[in-house]
């Protein structure tokens, strides 16, 4: 179990990194599609979320290349579950049948 332990701390913490950035990501489109600062908005977000996925990690990684996978794994899992969360509710519509353009 001891040997396990960093891994999985990696691997947590590759997750909460990832949902920092695809969440500050969501969070940027929603609100600089609609800001007059639109540019301002995705770059900032873009040095601010660099910086943290960034830092963290160089932070989880040190010198350990298998806690930096974990950190990776993480983080990818992270965008396919931000991807889910966010996406935007499906709206079910039944067509009417199509008619028939002749006589029976």
């Amino acid at each position: 179990m001891n040997d396990y332990f960093p891994l999985i701390l990696s691997w947590v913490a590759g997750l909460l990194l990832g949902m920092i950035f695809f969440g500050g990501l969501w969070l940027t489109v929603r609100k600089g599609l609609s800001s007059p600062y639109s540019a301002l908005w995705f770059l900032g977000s873009m040095l601010l979320r660099m910086g943290i996925a960034l830092a963290g990690f160089y932070f989880v990684g040190r010198e350990h290349w298998d806690r930096l996978l974990a950190c990776l794994f993480g983080f990818l899992i992270a965008r396919f579950l931000v991807t889910r969360l966010t996406r935007a509710p499906v709206e079910h519509h039944n067509p009417a049948p199509k008619e028939d353009r002749h006589a029976p």
